[in-house]
C-alpha cells in the first residue's frame, strides 16, 4: 500500500466529479489529525475571526437550529455553540474521521446536549423541508463539484427567511497581493505542510482548490439563480476569504431554479 507521504493527487481541472469526490475522502481521512492545528497555523488563525464574524451574521428566530455542513472538525459548530447559547446545531460531514474527531471534540467542550454529529452527503441532506433556521458551510463547497445542488439542498432544509451561508477562501483580484498568495498557495503552504502533515500532499490539493474556485460575484450568482434572496458578499482578510449570506424567500411554493 502506498505511504500518505508520496501520495500524489491530480489536479482538480484534470479530474471527474466522481473521481474528485473520491480523491476529497481520501485527504481529509488522512489529514483529521492535525487539521485543527494546520488551519489554525497556516491561516495565522484568522480562520477563528472568519468564523466568528460569520456567526455574528446569523439570526435565529423561528426553529433555533443550525445546520452545518462539511463540518469537519466541527468548529463552525461550537463557534454557534459558544455564541447562541439557546440553539441547537447539526453537523454533517461525509468523512467518518472528520465525524469522529467532531464528535471528541464536542465531548470535550461539554456541548453534546446542544450539537449533533452526522455522517451524511450535502447533496442529500437527511433532514425535512424548513426544519433549520440558518444551514452555513465553512470552507466545504469548493470540495462539491454540484455546488448548486448542495445550496439547493440547503435552502431546502431551511425556513422561510431563514439564512444560506457560505464561507470560503478565494483566490484575490488585488495584483500584488495576488502575486504573494498564489506563491503562498504553491510554494510556502506545501513546504510547511511537509513538516507537520502526514500527507502533505494534501496541502497542493488545498492551494490548487482555492485557485480554482469561482469569483464571489460568479458563486453569487450561482446562489441568486438557486433560488436565494439578498446575497450580501462580505470581503475579509484582503479577500483571501469571502463570507455570501443568501436568504430563502419567503413564498413557500417558490421553485428553485436549475
Amino acid at each position: 500500500m502506498e505511504e500518505p507521504m508520496s501520495k500524489k493527487y491530480p489536479r482538480v481541472t484534470q479530474v471527474t466529479d466522481t473521481e474528485r469526490i473520491e480523491m476529497v475522502k481520501d485527504i481529509f481521512a488522512t489529514i483529521t489529525q492535525k487539521y485543527d492545528f494546520l488551519n489554525h497555523f497556516l491561516s495565522l488563525r484568522r480562520d477563528i475571526a472568519w468564523r466568528r464574524f460569520s456567526v455574528e451574521k446569523m439570526r435565529f428566530f423561528n426553529t433555533h437550529r443550525m445546520l452545518d455542513v462539511a463540518t469537519g472538525t466541527a468548529d463552525l459548530s461550537v463557534s454557534v455553540a459558544a455564541e447562541h447559547a439557546r440553539t441547537w446545531i447539526t453537523g454533517l460531514d461525509f468523512v467518518q474521521q472528520m465525524v469522529d474527531f467532531g464528535c471528541a471534540k464536542i465531548r470535550m467542550k461539554g456541548l453534546s446536549d446542544r450539537v449533533k454529529m452526522l455522517r451524511g452527503d450535502a447533496l442529500y441532506l437527511p433532514f425535512s423541508d424548513n426544519c433549520f433556521d440558518v444551514a452555513a458551510i465553512a470552507f466545504g463547497i469548493r470540495n462539491i463539484p454540484n455546488k448548486a445542488s448542495a445550496i439547493r439542498e440547503m435552502i431546502r432544509v431551511v425556513v422561510p427567511g431563514g439564512q444560506v451561508m457560505v464561507l470560503e477562501m478565494t483566490f484575490p483580484r488585488n495584483g500584488l497581493f495576488r502575486w504573494f498568495y498564489h506563491a503562498y498557495l504553491n510554494r510556502i503552504l506545501p513546504c510547511l505542510a511537509e513538516a507537520w502533515s502526514a500527507n502533505p500532499k494534501a496541502y497542493h490539493y488545498l492551494g490548487d482548490s482555492i485557485m480554482n474556485f469561482p469569483t464571489p460575484n460568479d458563486l453569487a450568482g450561482l446562489m441568486e439563480k438557486t433560488g436565494l434572496k439578498n446575497v450580501e458578499i462580505y470581503s475579509l482578510t484582503l479577500g483571501i476569504t469571502q463570507l455570501h449570506v443568501g436568504v430563502k424567500s419567503m413564498d413557500n411554493n417558490e421553485r428553485y431554479l436549475d
